[in-house]
């Protein structure tokens, strides 16, 4: 396939900035995602969170930028929920913010950055003063920016009664001199305009659809009997953190009224940091489905490699490859990681229709089974032929496949990305 690589004139030194860049979590994949192509647009980038795992020559590790630090948490916790705050709060944000400049001029400086990318810290209330200290930069030094908006404090619901309005108003998100604001899905974009009047361009999350996934090889090909499964089995794959907003209790209940002995549900991640009841809730169901369901993620994380247990350990990109079905029954998500992840695979999808995916991706004519909050006759009936058919697999593989290069690829980032470098910059594509 010949590509066409964009370019915006003399290559830039461009700078992501946010609270963490480490792990799997989807600001962070996302991130790394523009900077390989931007990187192949001739750019160069860099680094700044307050976790880190980027090498110290292209980074700045400032750890009061991570939402987790104690200093922010104390100061987070006396911001949401409440109405009002004191003197002391106010002076305890401004004091965090004035620090977290310093880091911020520090991170210019030292790698003589020419355009500025937050990743999520002015859309989503998580850290405050980085939020503050962010758009007061931005202010101050004028260098051009693309702010990248995953999430907004309006929503989530724990956000919406708050002590700091002004602050959520100012910089959640700023509207600035040579400031680009990219959303993820047209619903943002929507409401970014209606609550703010800020004009923003739609930048979904991507996959690069252009190399062929990766399948089965000599280390892999042993999961199944690794995790307790047999060759014959159908492996039935809910590859989410367990959080209640991912529906997981939907993909129980599709496995109990598959009534096959074959039927696995396979969890692929650990439970979030949203306390103990929701996981306690599924095993409750578990129980009384009676079904056969394996938690893997002690088994699985970025690297190969072995656990603490001296058992193998494998990557998502090992997991798929040997899933049968994958269930995705969110009821809400920003965007879906997950669903193009699946189609990448090549594996049927079993998706609930969240708002986002109603909007932006089903209109475009995705292959998948589609459940509206309930797992009716019709769904497992689906299911079952899915499971049973391998003819109608493979099309329906085939056909999304496509779909994903043409809607959610890195050539669709590149072409947008260069855009909105040439409307900073002034310089034709």
């Amino acid at each position: 396939m010949n590509t066409c690589i964009l370019t915006t004139g003399a290559p830039k030194r461009i700078g992501f900035i946010s609270t963490r860049f480490r792990g799997t979590d989807g600001v962070t994949l996302e991130a790394r995602k523009w900077a390989h192509i931007l990187r192949g647009m001739g750019h160069s980038c860099f680094w700044m969170a307050g976790e880190l795992d980027a090498p110290p020559e292209v980074s700045l590790h400032a750890p009061l930028a991570f939402f987790n630090h104690p200093e922010v948490a104390d100061v987070q916790a006396k911001l949401f929920g409440v109405a009002f705050r004191t003197r002391a709060v106010t002076n305890q944000i401004q004091s965090l913010k004035e620090r977290l400049k310093d880091d911020l001029y520090r991170f210019i400086e030292k790698h003589q950055l020419e355009v500025l990318i937050p990743e999520n810290i002015l859309a989503i209330p998580m850290h405050v003063p980085l939020g503050l200290a962010m758009t007061e930069v931005i202010a101050e030094t004028t260098v051009p920016v693309i702010a990248h908006h995953h999430d907004f404090a309006w929503e989530r619901e724990r956000f919406t009664l708050n002590a700091v309005n002004d602050y959520l108003q100012a910089a959640f998100p700023p509207m600035l001199y040579a400031m680009e604001h990219v959303v993820i899905n047209s619903m943002a974009q929507k409401e970014l305009a209606r609550r703010y009047g800020i004009p923003s361009q739609i930048i979904p999350n991507i996959l690069d659809f252009e190399t062929p996934p990766p399948g089965l090889d000599d280390y892999n090909r042993d999961l199944r009997s690794e995790i307790g499964l047999k060759e014959d089995d159908w492996f039935i794959l809910q590859p989410t953190r367990v959080v209640q907003r991912k529906g997981i209790e939907h993909a129980i209940e599709l496995v109990r009224r598959l009534k096959d002995p074959r039927a696995k549900l396979v969890i692929s991640h650990a439970a979030g940091d949203e306390g103990n009841a929701y996981m306690a809730m599924l095993n409750d169901r578990i129980t009384e489905a009676s079904i056969e369901v394996r938690f893997i993620a002690d088994r699985v994380s970025e690297t190969r490699g072995m656990n603490s247990q001296g058992k193998k350990v494998y990557t998502l990109a090992d997991v798929y490859p040997h899933a049968d079905l994958v269930t995705y029954p969110s009821h809400y998500e920003g965007f879906g990681n997950a669903f193009l992840e699946a189609i990448y695979f090549g594996k049927p999808v079993m998706v609930n229709l969240y708002a986002v995916y109603a909007r932006d991706i089903d209109p475009l004519g995705f292959k998948t089974i589609e459940m509206t909050q309930l797992v009716t006759k019709s769904i497992v009936e689906q299911t079952r032929e899915i499971l049973q058919n391998p003819a109608l697999r493979a099309d329906w593989a085939e056909t999304n496949y496509e779909l994903g290069l043409k809607y959610f690829s890195y050539r669709v980032a590149r072409r947008k990305l260069a855009a909105r470098l040439a409307n900073l910059f002034g310089e034709g594509v």
